[in-house]
């Protein structure tokens, strides 16, 4: 066994160096002194973190993106435990311009009454709801007849069913060629992996349903949102890490070409993700979007120090020192600039902590303790691997010598960029000035967007279809407008229907309110079908 000096490094004037890190960077020798031991632990770390990593959940609630301590935020809140049917319902887009013919229109009474058998599902609004004037005090009849008419009977039915002030507009389009269908789904179902299979079941009918009718159907509404990013995530997170994993290796088998030294460099930073991950898991984190974002950040931040790192021990091998020294001196050269790398990060995360969303916060500590862990596993693991793994190291200088183009070309860059840097300091930070303001100027005109269809994945079905629903239904996103009444005061009081008027036709009038529907609605129908 070689001895590890204890003594640091020491500058040519004989003097002890100073560390800008404080001497943090010496927890990474604390591993060095029994490497085989803290391979056993690390070890050990991997099956723990293995466990947490199945007990993350996917946190896919659109309304936690914009959770906060806000007046706004809490009453919101409220409606929704007071009016939760948003929350999960699934809309059903049709379109085409066949849309009301008398074939098309079956198959579509066909597919309302199969996704009314869906398991999960609480009830269904659709054209096919909708009613006609009450007659002679009798209860409304069904718009839509068992049987269809024919010939000129039906042209005469779709004329007055495009007309009915219930329906159009809100259930169908204007111009008959796009129909709403809205699916209530049970709360239980939208909360579990049972939405997955209640969503395939609904695509599945639609399909079937709607075949050789030239009809395009797609889903919207919050489930097939929370859907659609619940697969995102898992999906990304898939890529990122494999993305890394290899972009890894393969750099660092490009520049140091010895498959030991890759592992010393690339194992590190993934196994610094794998323990942050867990340890998340085990402290009730949830993934989402944010999180997700966080994995390649913080992998890149400890490939770069661990490729720092055994490039210097690389280099003092070469020098002629044994492995201990030369990863020791690594730590204590190299290390005090990861730790300013990772402090840099840990900082950034922990001035997220003053945002009022809940949301950022939760991705600010998350944060904070994966760039804790990713600092110890660099410092730690790149001297442990590197005294485990590397052999023969007094061979080293004469494999490499002669052979080591790419990094001597890299050297040279990087000398290149070093020498004009401090040849002209001052111009390069004025230069480094102005970039940082204009990207500010250029940050301060963004313009915040809260729409729940930005926050889903490009190019995908709820996007497209609550896009057509903008266009055709003036809308897919509404504004809820909540009414309290006092106590005493039910729904049908006079006062309290006037006020409910009083509401609609203020909203009604507003610029850029397309479509306005509320009791309001139901009354003055009644009002000019029936004469009441």
């Amino acid at each position: 066994m070689h001895q590890i000096s204890k003594e640091p490094v020491h500058s040519d004037s004989g003097k002890k160096n100073f560390s800008i890190a404080f001497g943090l960077e010496r927890i990474g020798l604390i591993a060095l002194r029994a490497p085989r031991t803290a391979a056993v632990v690390l070890l050990a770390l991997c099956v723990i973190a293995v466990f947490g990593i199945q007990r993350i959940k996917i946190d896919d609630s659109l309304s936690q993106l914009f959770r906060s301590d806000t007046p706004e935020y809490k009453q919101y809140e409220e409606v929704t435990k007071r009016f939760p049917s948003s929350e999960y319902d699934v809309l059903v887009v049709v379109e085409g311009k066949s849309l009301l013919e008398r074939s098309s229109l079956e198959k579509l009474r066909d597919l309302v009454t199969d996704l009314q058998l869906v398991d999960g599902t609480r009830g269904i609004i659709s054209l096919f709801s909708a009613r006609q004037p009450p007659e002679g005090g009798r209860l409304p009849a069904a718009l839509f007849p068992e049987t269809l008419p024919e010939g000129a009977a039906y042209d005469a039915f779709i004329k007055r069913v495009k007309e009915n002030e219930v329906i159009k507009g809100k259930l169908l389009s204007e111009d008959g060629t796009l129909a709403l269908i809205v699916l209530a789904l049970d709360p239980k179902i939208v909360g579990n992996k049972g939405l997955n299979a209640t969503i395939g079941e609904v695509r599945k009918l639609m399909s079937e349903d709607l075949a050789d009718t030239g009809l395009n159907s797609q889903l919207s509404g919050v489930p097939v949102m929370q859907l659609e990013i619940r697969n995102a995530v898992e999906r990304d997170g898939l890529t990122y890490n494999i993305a890394g994993i290899l972009a890894g290796c393969i750099i660092a088998i490009i520049f140091f070409r010895r498959i030991s030294f890759m592992i010393v460099a690339a194992f590190p930073p993934l196994l610094a993700i794998l323990l942050s991950i867990g340890t998340l898991g085990w402290l009730g984190f949830s993934l989402n979007m944010f999180l997700n974002v966080m994995t390649p950040l913080i992998m890149v931040i400890s490939f770069a120090d661990s490729m720092q790192l055994t490039f210097a021990a690389r280099d003092r091998l070469i020098a002629g020192e044994d492995k201990f020294t030369a990863f020791r001196n690594a730590v204590l050269v190299v290390g005090p600039a990861c730790v300013l790398t990772h402090g840099t990060a840990a900082l950034s995360f922990l001035a997220l902590q003053f945002s009022d969303s809940d949301l950022i916060r939760t991705f600010g500590e998350a944060g904070l303790m994966a760039t804790v862990i990713a600092l110890l596993a660099v410092l730690s693991l790149v001297p442990v691997f590197g005294v485990l793994l590397v052999r023969k190291e007094n061979l080293l200088a004469t494999k490499v010598k002669g052979a080591d183009r790419g990094v001597e070309a890299l050297r040279t860059f990087c000398a290149f960029i070093a020498k004009r840097m401090v040849g002209h300091p001052g111009l390069f930070s004025l230069i480094a000035l102005l970039v940082v303001l204009g990207l500010g100027i250029i940050y301060a005109s963004l313009e915040p967007r809260y729409r729940l269809a930005d926050q889903v994945p490009d190019k995908q079905q709820a996007v497209e279809a609550s896009s057509r629903l903008d266009a055709k239904l003036t809308g897919a996103n509404p504004i809820d407008v909540l009414i309290e009444f006092p106590k005493g005061k039910s729904l049908y009081d006079p006062e309290t229907l006037d006020t409910i008027a009083a509401v609609h036709s203020i909203i009604e009038k507003q610029a850029g309110v397309g479509n306005v529907w509320s009791i309001e609605t139901l009354r003055r129908w009644l009002a000019e079908k029936a004469g009441r």
